[in-house]
C-alpha cells in the first residue's frame, strides 16, 4: 500500500494549489494523508477527488466548514498498522513521551503545525511522522512531503520529498 503523507497546505494563502510533484505522488497512491491546515474548503475537495482513499484532520487554521467535515483526529487501520493523525502535538521537547501516552495502542502518530519535517519513534515503539509543509516552507530550507510503504502491518520506505528536487 502506498502513501503519501501532508500537511499545511494553506490553500490559496500559501499557493494557488499543490505543487504538481505533490499531485503526481497523490495520483500513484492508495491512501493520501493530511494532518491539517487545509485552510479552503476547495483544498479539500480537490484532495478528495483525486486521492483513492483520504485520511484527514483540520487544524488551527480551519475554519467552521472544514471542522464539519474533518475530525479533530482520526484513526486507521492500513493492512494491520494501527495510525492517528492529528495536526498539533504540542512542543518538541517531550513530544514523544507525550504522543505515546495520548496515543496508546497506535503504530504511527501523523501530526502537522510545525512546518518541520520529524520522524522519531517514542518509548514504546510509536513511529512520529511529520511531512513538513509543501507550500510553505517557514524556516526549513525545502517545502517536503513524505511517501512510505505499508506492508503487513509495517511501515516501510519512509521518504522525505524536497519540493522541486
Amino acid at each position: 500500500m502506498r502513501l503519501v503523507v501532508t500537511s499545511d497546505t494553506h490553500l490559496p494563502k500559501r499557493a494557488r494549489d499543490l505543487p504538481p510533484q505533490l499531485w503526481a505522488a497523490v495520483d500513484a497512491a492508495d491512501v493520501v494523508v493530511h494532518a491539517g491546515d487545509w485552510v479552503s474548503v476547495d483544498a479539500l475537495d480537490a484532495l478528495q477527488a483525486r486521492a483513492a482513499r483520504l485520511i484527514g484532520v483540520y487544524g488551527n487554521n480551519d475554519g467552521p466548514a472544514l471542522r464539519a467535515r474533518l475530525p479533530e483526529v482520526a484513526h486507521a487501520e492500513l493492512d494491520g498498522l494501527r495510525m492517528a493523525v492529528v495536526h498539533e502535538t504540542g512542543p518538541s521537547a517531550g513530544r514523544e513521551g507525550r504522543c505515546a501516552a495520548r496515543f496508546p495502542g497506535v503504530d504511527v502518530l501523523v501530526f502537522g503545525h510545525s512546518h518541520i519535517p520529524w520522524d522519531t519513534v517514542a518509548p514504546g515503539g510509536l513511529r512520529l511522522l511529520n511531512p513538513g509543509s509543501p507550500t510553505d516552507r517557514r524556516r526549513e530550507p525545502y517545502a517536503t512531503f513524505l511517501t512510505a510503504t505499508v506492508a503487513s502491518g509495517a511501515l516501510r520506505d519512509v521518504q522525505l520529498h524536497r519540493i522541486g528536487q
